[in-house]
């Protein structure tokens, strides 16, 4: 891990741009730390639109979880922003808008093609950032992970058992085998839905909530479309890390 920059912003969290190999990423860490304790890490994640398009919602974020003194990271993923991008993928994406626009059903096949490689290499990636991030003296343990992809989501709390708590976006575009992973699942969840999602399918995303194998889950449903995500449903969810993170 290389550090390309360092900065203040106004309320006093720390920013530091890095490079991981190929990967950008951004790190985010509360004016205290290191002391008096290296700070609770959260690893953010998001849609692969870009880290620059969704720099501000994970600005926002990042201060929320600073003020309840996390840190927090997230990294570029696989096809997005300035890195190669991947002509099946493309593919997919092409597909599912065809499809959607002629209004018919998503097949599972188009699904795999869309999630599936993204999450088979993103997940990995995702363990590599942990690894360095955890070796810094100002972050410690334990780990949460909040945001979308949710399939990315799912399989990093299946596979990596220093993520130990997560809030994870609903999403509908779900593989099969992810469900399955879901099902598995034993660590507390807590699942954002906004109920007038117009990019997922309510059913679906209810469905996946219905799979989780956790014996704590909570599902936090809000009226509103994508974007409208209140801010007192970021505040439970720092309140859920607070209870299982620290």
């Amino acid at each position: 891990m290389q550090f390309t920059s360092d900065q203040r912003l106004d309320d006093g969290v720390r920013e530091r741009a890095f490079i991981l190999g190929e990967i950008p990423g951004i790190l985010w860490t509360p004016e205290s730390a290191p002391a008096p304790a290296p700070a609770p890490l959260i690893l953010l994640g998001h849609p692969p639109l870009g880290l620059r398009k969704m720099y501000p919602r994970l600005v926002g974020r990042a201060r929320d979880a600073a003020a309840e003194g996390f840190a927090t990271a997230t990294i570029e993923l696989p096809g997005s922003g300035d890195r190669p991008r991947w002509p099946a993928t493309e593919q997919a994406r092409a597909d599912l808008r065809r499809v959607m626009e002629a209004g018919e059903p998503v097949t599972d096949e188009i699904v795999d093609a869309l999630v599936l490689p993204l999450v088979d290499k993103a997940v990995p990636e995702w363990q590599a950032a942990l690894d360095a991030l955890l070796s810094l003296p100002e972050i410690g343990g334990p780990v949460g992970y909040s945001g979308g992809v949710i399939s990315i989501g799912v399989r990093l709390a299946s596979v990596e058992p220093r993520v130990s708590a997560a809030v994870l976006f609903a999403g509908s575009l779900v593989p099969r085998a992810v469900v399955e992973e879901a099902r598995r699942l034993t660590l507390p969840l807590h699942v954002l839905l906004q109920w007038d999602d117009e990019g997922n399918d309510r059913q679906a995303a209810l469905d996946l909530f219905d799979a989780f194998g956790s014996k704590e889950k909570t599902l936090h449903a809000n009226m509103g479309g994508h974007a409208g995500v209140p801010q007192f449903a970021g505040d439970a969810a720092n309140q859920f890390f607070a209870r299982h993170l620290k």
